[in-house]
Protein backbone atom coordinates (compact mmCIF):
# COMPACT_ATOMS: atom_id res chain seq x y z
CA UNK A 1 0.00 0.00 0.00
CA UNK A 2 1.31 3.42 -0.87
CA UNK A 3 2.56 5.12 2.25
CA UNK A 4 1.56 8.74 2.39
CA UNK A 5 3.59 10.88 4.74
CA UNK A 6 2.78 14.47 5.50
CA UNK A 7 5.44 16.21 7.54
CA UNK A 8 4.94 19.69 8.86
CA UNK A 9 8.26 21.38 9.48
CA UNK A 10 8.64 24.66 11.36
CA UNK A 11 10.94 27.10 9.61
CA UNK A 12 11.23 30.67 8.48
CA UNK A 13 9.03 31.66 5.57
CA UNK A 14 10.56 30.89 2.19
CA UNK A 15 10.84 33.44 -0.57
CA UNK A 16 7.92 31.89 -2.45
CA UNK A 17 5.74 31.99 0.65
CA UNK A 18 6.47 35.69 0.98
CA UNK A 19 5.57 36.55 -2.59
CA UNK A 20 2.73 34.15 -3.47
CA UNK A 21 -0.83 34.40 -2.23
CA UNK A 22 -1.92 31.83 0.31
CA UNK A 23 -4.61 29.24 -0.51
CA UNK A 24 -7.12 27.86 1.99
CA UNK A 25 -7.40 24.08 1.74
CA UNK A 26 -7.71 20.88 3.79
CA UNK A 27 -5.92 17.56 4.24
CA UNK A 28 -8.24 15.69 1.86
CA UNK A 29 -7.35 18.07 -0.98
CA UNK A 30 -3.61 17.92 -0.29
CA UNK A 31 -3.61 14.12 -0.29
CA UNK A 32 -5.68 13.89 -3.47
CA UNK A 33 -3.82 16.56 -5.49
CA UNK A 34 -0.22 16.86 -4.23
CA UNK A 35 1.15 18.04 -7.59
CA UNK A 36 -1.37 20.89 -7.79
CA UNK A 37 -0.53 22.24 -4.33
CA UNK A 38 3.23 21.73 -4.55
CA UNK A 39 5.15 24.91 -3.74
CA UNK A 40 2.05 26.84 -2.69
CA UNK A 41 1.58 28.70 0.57
CA UNK A 42 -1.47 27.19 2.25
CA UNK A 43 -3.60 27.42 5.36
CA UNK A 44 -5.54 24.50 6.85
CA UNK A 45 -7.23 23.55 10.11
CA UNK A 46 -6.81 20.34 12.10
CA UNK A 47 -6.72 18.92 15.59
CA UNK A 48 -3.21 19.01 17.09
CA UNK A 49 -2.08 16.58 19.79
CA UNK A 50 1.33 15.97 21.38
CA UNK A 51 2.35 12.61 22.84
CA UNK A 52 4.55 12.00 25.90
CA UNK A 53 7.66 11.99 23.71
CA UNK A 54 6.91 15.47 22.40
CA UNK A 55 5.82 14.31 18.95
CA UNK A 56 2.97 16.39 17.61
CA UNK A 57 0.37 15.39 15.04
CA UNK A 58 -2.49 17.17 13.30
CA UNK A 59 -5.56 15.22 12.26
CA UNK A 60 -9.03 15.43 10.80
CA UNK A 61 -11.47 12.85 9.48
CA UNK A 62 -9.04 11.96 6.67
CA UNK A 63 -6.21 10.89 8.97
CA UNK A 64 -3.33 12.34 10.95
CA UNK A 65 -0.19 14.20 9.93
CA UNK A 66 3.14 14.54 11.71
CA UNK A 67 4.18 17.97 12.98
CA UNK A 68 7.87 18.80 13.36
CA UNK A 69 8.14 22.14 15.13
CA UNK A 70 10.84 24.41 16.45
CA UNK A 71 8.38 25.63 19.04
CA UNK A 72 5.52 23.77 20.64
CA UNK A 73 2.06 23.95 19.12
CA UNK A 74 -1.05 24.36 21.26
CA UNK A 75 -3.08 21.19 21.60
CA UNK A 76 -6.60 21.34 20.21
CA UNK A 77 -8.04 22.73 17.00
CA UNK A 78 -5.30 24.78 15.32
CA UNK A 79 -4.85 26.80 12.16
CA UNK A 80 -1.61 25.85 10.41
CA UNK A 81 0.09 27.98 7.77
CA UNK A 82 3.02 27.04 5.60
CA UNK A 83 4.20 25.90 2.17
CA UNK A 84 3.21 22.52 0.76
CA UNK A 85 5.85 20.25 -0.78
CA UNK A 86 5.39 17.15 -2.91
CA UNK A 87 8.89 15.69 -2.51
CA UNK A 88 8.64 13.79 -5.81
CA UNK A 89 8.78 17.12 -7.65
CA UNK A 90 12.09 18.03 -6.00
CA UNK A 91 15.60 16.56 -6.25
CA UNK A 92 17.83 15.26 -3.44
CA UNK A 93 20.21 18.21 -3.94
CA UNK A 94 17.42 20.79 -3.86
CA UNK A 95 18.73 23.78 -1.85
CA UNK A 96 15.49 23.81 0.14
CA UNK A 97 16.66 20.57 1.77
CA UNK A 98 19.95 22.09 2.93
CA UNK A 99 18.81 22.62 6.53
CA UNK A 100 17.06 19.26 6.93
CA UNK A 101 18.12 15.69 7.61
CA UNK A 102 16.11 13.80 4.97
CA UNK A 103 16.08 10.59 7.00
CA UNK A 104 15.00 12.20 10.25
CA UNK A 105 12.65 14.87 8.96
CA UNK A 106 11.03 13.15 5.99
CA UNK A 107 11.78 9.48 6.79
CA UNK A 108 13.40 9.37 3.36
CA UNK A 109 16.53 7.51 2.30
CA UNK A 110 18.43 9.93 0.02
CA UNK A 111 20.36 7.00 -1.47
CA UNK A 112 17.26 4.92 -2.16
CA UNK A 113 14.56 5.19 -4.84
CA UNK A 114 13.10 8.69 -4.99
CA UNK A 115 9.40 8.80 -4.01
CA UNK A 116 6.65 8.97 -6.58
CA UNK A 117 4.01 11.69 -6.63
CA UNK A 118 2.18 11.90 -3.31
CA UNK A 119 4.27 9.27 -1.54
CA UNK A 120 6.17 11.76 0.60
CA UNK A 121 4.74 15.22 1.12
CA UNK A 122 5.41 18.03 3.56
CA UNK A 123 4.16 21.34 4.82
CA UNK A 124 6.92 23.73 5.80
CA UNK A 125 5.18 25.50 8.66
CA UNK A 126 5.42 29.23 9.19
CA UNK A 127 2.77 29.67 11.90
CA UNK A 128 0.44 27.71 14.16
CA UNK A 129 -2.32 29.27 16.21
CA UNK A 130 -5.58 28.16 17.83
CA UNK A 131 -8.43 28.05 15.34
CA UNK A 132 -11.62 29.93 16.04
CA UNK A 133 -15.04 28.55 15.03
CA UNK A 134 -16.38 30.26 11.90
CA UNK A 135 -19.09 32.80 12.79
CA UNK A 136 -21.21 31.81 9.77
CA UNK A 137 -21.01 29.62 6.65
CA UNK A 138 -18.76 31.03 3.94
CA UNK A 139 -16.65 29.62 1.13
CA UNK A 140 -13.54 29.86 3.30
CA UNK A 141 -15.24 28.28 6.31
CA UNK A 142 -16.46 25.34 4.21
CA UNK A 143 -13.03 24.71 2.66
CA UNK A 144 -11.21 24.88 6.00
CA UNK A 145 -13.85 22.89 7.92
CA UNK A 146 -15.45 20.59 5.30
CA UNK A 147 -16.80 17.93 7.67
CA UNK A 148 -18.55 20.62 9.72
CA UNK A 149 -20.80 21.49 6.76
CA UNK A 150 -21.22 18.25 4.77
CA UNK A 151 -24.89 17.64 3.85
CA UNK A 152 -25.91 20.98 5.34
CA UNK A 153 -27.80 23.69 3.47
CA UNK A 154 -25.87 26.96 3.42
CA UNK A 155 -26.00 30.32 1.68
CA UNK A 156 -22.74 31.68 0.29
CA UNK A 157 -21.51 34.61 -1.78
CA UNK A 158 -18.44 34.69 -3.99
CA UNK A 159 -16.68 36.01 -7.04
CA UNK A 160 -17.68 34.16 -10.20
CA UNK A 161 -14.81 32.27 -11.88
CA UNK A 162 -16.56 30.36 -14.63
CA UNK A 163 -15.40 26.82 -15.29
CA UNK A 164 -12.32 27.24 -13.05
CA UNK A 165 -11.00 29.95 -15.38
CA UNK A 166 -8.60 31.32 -12.76
CA UNK A 167 -7.15 27.93 -11.83
CA UNK A 168 -8.39 28.03 -8.25
CA UNK A 169 -9.05 24.30 -7.93
CA UNK A 170 -7.23 21.18 -9.14
CA UNK A 171 -10.14 19.39 -10.79
CA UNK A 172 -13.86 19.60 -11.57
CA UNK A 173 -16.41 17.34 -9.87
CA UNK A 174 -18.02 16.75 -13.30
CA UNK A 175 -21.49 16.55 -11.80
CA UNK A 176 -23.38 18.71 -14.28
CA UNK A 177 -22.85 20.54 -17.57
CA UNK A 178 -22.90 23.93 -15.83
CA UNK A 179 -20.37 23.35 -13.01
CA UNK A 180 -18.71 26.64 -12.08
CA UNK A 181 -16.46 28.07 -9.36
CA UNK A 182 -17.08 30.76 -6.76
CA UNK A 183 -14.12 32.22 -4.88
CA UNK A 184 -13.74 34.52 -1.90
CA UNK A 185 -10.53 35.69 -0.24
CA UNK A 186 -8.10 32.73 -0.43
CA UNK A 187 -10.73 29.99 -0.89
CA UNK A 188 -12.81 28.59 -3.75
CA UNK A 189 -15.60 26.03 -4.19
CA UNK A 190 -17.47 24.38 -7.06
CA UNK A 191 -21.20 24.91 -7.66
CA UNK A 192 -23.15 22.19 -9.47
CA UNK A 193 -26.62 21.79 -10.99
CA UNK A 194 -27.04 25.52 -11.50
CA UNK A 195 -26.65 27.43 -14.75
CA UNK A 196 -25.07 30.84 -14.01
CA UNK A 197 -28.09 32.64 -15.40
CA UNK A 198 -30.81 34.71 -13.80
CA UNK A 199 -32.81 37.87 -14.18
CA UNK A 200 -30.74 40.34 -16.22
CA UNK A 201 -27.60 38.17 -16.33
CA UNK A 202 -26.26 35.15 -18.22
CA UNK A 203 -22.61 34.56 -17.31
CA UNK A 204 -20.04 32.92 -19.59
CA UNK A 205 -18.59 29.61 -18.42
CA UNK A 206 -15.50 29.57 -20.65
CA UNK A 207 -14.53 33.26 -20.94
CA UNK A 208 -13.17 35.63 -18.32
CA UNK A 209 -15.46 38.48 -19.30
CA UNK A 210 -17.73 37.87 -16.27
CA UNK A 211 -15.12 37.03 -13.62
CA UNK A 212 -15.64 40.41 -11.93
CA UNK A 213 -19.24 39.52 -11.06
CA UNK A 214 -20.33 38.33 -7.61
CA UNK A 215 -23.12 35.83 -6.95
CA UNK A 216 -25.06 34.55 -3.97
CA UNK A 217 -26.92 31.24 -3.81
CA UNK A 218 -28.10 28.49 -1.50
CA UNK A 219 -27.31 24.79 -1.69
CA UNK A 220 -26.18 21.62 0.05
CA UNK A 221 -22.49 21.06 0.77
CA UNK A 222 -21.09 17.81 -0.64
CA UNK A 223 -17.61 16.38 -1.13
CA UNK A 224 -15.57 13.71 -2.89
CA UNK A 225 -12.08 13.05 -4.31
CA UNK A 226 -10.61 15.87 -2.22
CA UNK A 227 -13.10 18.43 -3.58
CA UNK A 228 -16.00 20.29 -2.01
CA UNK A 229 -19.00 21.55 -3.94
CA UNK A 230 -22.41 23.10 -3.42
CA UNK A 231 -25.40 21.32 -4.95
CA UNK A 232 -27.35 24.47 -5.76
CA UNK A 233 -30.99 24.97 -4.88
CA UNK A 234 -33.14 26.11 -7.80
CA UNK A 235 -34.30 29.70 -7.67
CA UNK A 236 -31.68 30.91 -5.17
CA UNK A 237 -29.07 32.33 -7.57
CA UNK A 238 -28.77 36.12 -7.63
CA UNK A 239 -26.21 38.82 -8.26
CA UNK A 240 -24.40 40.06 -5.17
CA UNK A 241 -22.19 42.97 -4.21
CA UNK A 242 -18.50 42.36 -3.52
CA UNK A 243 -17.37 42.93 0.08
CA UNK A 244 -16.58 46.54 0.96
CA UNK A 245 -13.00 45.55 1.72
CA UNK A 246 -10.90 42.41 1.78
CA UNK A 247 -8.47 41.83 4.67
CA UNK A 248 -4.88 42.15 3.52
CA UNK A 249 -4.03 38.67 4.83
CA UNK A 250 -6.75 37.06 2.74
CA UNK A 251 -5.91 38.27 -0.81
CA UNK A 252 -8.29 37.39 -3.61
CA UNK A 253 -5.42 36.79 -6.03
CA UNK A 254 -4.48 33.13 -6.26
CA UNK A 255 -1.14 31.99 -7.71
CA UNK A 256 -1.19 30.12 -10.98
CA UNK A 257 -1.27 26.36 -10.74
CA UNK A 258 1.40 24.09 -12.22
CA UNK A 259 1.46 23.85 -16.03
CA UNK A 260 -0.88 21.23 -17.50
CA UNK A 261 0.64 17.90 -18.49
CA UNK A 262 -0.49 14.91 -20.53
CA UNK A 263 -1.20 12.13 -18.03
CA UNK A 264 -2.64 9.44 -20.31
CA UNK A 265 -3.17 8.59 -23.96
CA UNK A 266 -4.70 5.84 -26.02
CA UNK A 267 -3.06 4.50 -28.10
CA UNK A 268 0.04 4.61 -25.91
CA UNK A 269 3.51 5.70 -27.01
CA UNK A 270 5.10 3.27 -29.52
CA UNK A 271 2.05 1.00 -29.49
CA UNK A 272 1.90 -1.34 -32.50
CA UNK A 273 -0.86 -3.09 -34.43
CA UNK A 274 -3.26 -0.22 -33.79
CA UNK A 275 -6.60 -0.43 -35.61
CA UNK A 276 -6.98 1.55 -38.83
CA UNK A 277 -10.22 3.00 -37.44
CA UNK A 278 -8.77 4.13 -34.13
CA UNK A 279 -9.26 7.54 -32.60
CA UNK A 280 -6.77 9.12 -30.20
CA UNK A 281 -7.68 10.20 -26.69
CA UNK A 282 -5.38 12.40 -24.62
CA UNK A 283 -6.08 13.30 -21.00
CA UNK A 284 -4.58 16.35 -19.30
CA UNK A 285 -3.69 16.92 -15.65
CA UNK A 286 -5.56 20.23 -15.54
CA UNK A 287 -8.35 22.07 -17.35
CA UNK A 288 -7.41 23.25 -20.85
CA UNK A 289 -8.58 26.43 -22.57
CA UNK A 290 -10.38 24.91 -25.61
CA UNK A 291 -9.68 27.98 -27.75
CA UNK A 292 -5.93 27.32 -27.56
CA UNK A 293 -6.29 23.87 -29.15
CA UNK A 294 -7.19 25.33 -32.54
CA UNK A 295 -4.22 25.12 -34.89
CA UNK A 296 -2.04 23.45 -32.28
CA UNK A 297 -2.86 19.78 -32.93
CA UNK A 298 -1.06 18.01 -35.78
CA UNK A 299 -1.33 14.45 -37.10
CA UNK A 300 0.88 13.08 -39.88
CA UNK A 301 2.44 9.98 -41.37
CA UNK A 302 6.20 9.71 -40.79
CA UNK A 303 7.95 11.19 -43.83
CA UNK A 304 10.78 8.65 -43.83
CA UNK A 305 8.30 5.89 -44.67
CA UNK A 306 7.04 7.86 -47.68
CA UNK A 307 10.58 7.96 -49.07
CA UNK A 308 10.91 4.21 -48.54
CA UNK A 309 7.66 3.70 -50.44
CA UNK A 310 8.72 5.98 -53.27
CA UNK A 311 5.85 8.40 -52.65
CA UNK A 312 6.45 11.88 -54.07
CA UNK A 313 4.56 13.41 -51.14
CA UNK A 314 3.46 12.16 -47.75
CA UNK A 315 -0.35 11.80 -47.79
CA UNK A 316 -2.13 14.16 -45.39
CA UNK A 317 -4.25 13.01 -42.46
CA UNK A 318 -7.53 14.84 -42.00
CA UNK A 319 -9.07 14.85 -38.55
CA UNK A 320 -11.39 16.65 -36.16
CA UNK A 321 -10.94 17.32 -32.45
CA UNK A 322 -13.34 17.41 -29.53
CA UNK A 323 -12.43 18.48 -25.99
CA UNK A 324 -14.43 17.41 -22.91
CA UNK A 325 -13.96 19.85 -20.03
CA UNK A 326 -15.63 17.43 -17.60
CA UNK A 327 -12.96 14.75 -18.09
CA UNK A 328 -10.13 16.96 -19.47
CA UNK A 329 -9.90 14.62 -22.49
CA UNK A 330 -9.05 15.66 -26.04
CA UNK A 331 -10.31 13.22 -28.70
CA UNK A 332 -8.84 13.21 -32.21
CA UNK A 333 -11.07 11.52 -34.78
CA UNK A 334 -9.68 10.69 -38.21
CA UNK A 335 -11.82 11.44 -41.26
CA UNK A 336 -10.86 8.17 -42.99
CA UNK A 337 -9.28 4.88 -41.94
CA UNK A 338 -5.54 5.18 -41.43
CA UNK A 339 -3.24 3.46 -43.91
CA UNK A 340 -2.02 0.05 -42.82
CA UNK A 341 1.50 -0.58 -41.55
CA UNK A 342 2.35 3.10 -41.22
CA UNK A 343 3.69 5.09 -38.29
CA UNK A 344 1.51 7.96 -37.11
CA UNK A 345 2.92 11.02 -35.36
CA UNK A 346 0.52 13.12 -33.29
CA UNK A 347 1.79 16.44 -31.97
CA UNK A 348 0.40 18.90 -29.44
CA UNK A 349 2.24 22.06 -30.44
CA UNK A 350 3.40 25.04 -28.44
CA UNK A 351 0.53 27.40 -27.66
CA UNK A 352 -1.92 25.11 -25.85
CA UNK A 353 -2.72 26.56 -22.43
CA UNK A 354 -4.58 25.70 -19.27
CA UNK A 355 -7.65 27.59 -18.12
CA UNK A 356 -5.42 29.91 -16.07
CA UNK A 357 -2.97 30.59 -18.92
CA UNK A 358 -0.23 28.15 -17.91
CA UNK A 359 1.18 26.61 -21.11
CA UNK A 360 1.45 22.94 -22.00
CA UNK A 361 4.91 21.69 -22.90
CA UNK A 362 4.87 20.42 -26.53
CA UNK A 363 4.07 16.71 -26.59
CA UNK A 364 4.40 13.96 -29.20
CA UNK A 365 2.79 10.52 -29.56
CA UNK A 366 3.83 7.92 -32.15
CA UNK A 367 2.15 4.60 -32.88
CA UNK A 368 2.08 2.04 -35.67
CA UNK A 369 -1.07 1.03 -37.54
CA UNK A 370 -1.56 -2.70 -38.02
CA UNK A 371 -3.57 -4.66 -40.53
Amino acid sequence: MKRLLLVLVATAASVSAQTAARRATNLAALLAYPAFYHGRPIVLIGNVTTDQNGRARVSDDNGSVRLVLKNSAPDGLDEIRGEFWDISRMKPDDPRFSTYDLRKTFELDPDGPWPRSGEVTAIVVTAVRPATPPPAPSIRAIVLNPTRYIDQKVTISGQYSGRNLLGDLPEAPAKSRYDFVLRSADAAIWVINMRPKGKDFDLALDARIDTNRWLTLRGTVQHGRGLQWLDAEAGTLALAKPPAETPAEEPVRVPAGPPPEVVFSTPTEDETDVSTTTSVRVQFSRDIDPATLKGHVKASYVQAQSKERGEPDTPPINFTTQYSAATRVLEIRFAAPLERFRTIKLELLEGIAGADGQTLKPWTLTFVVGS
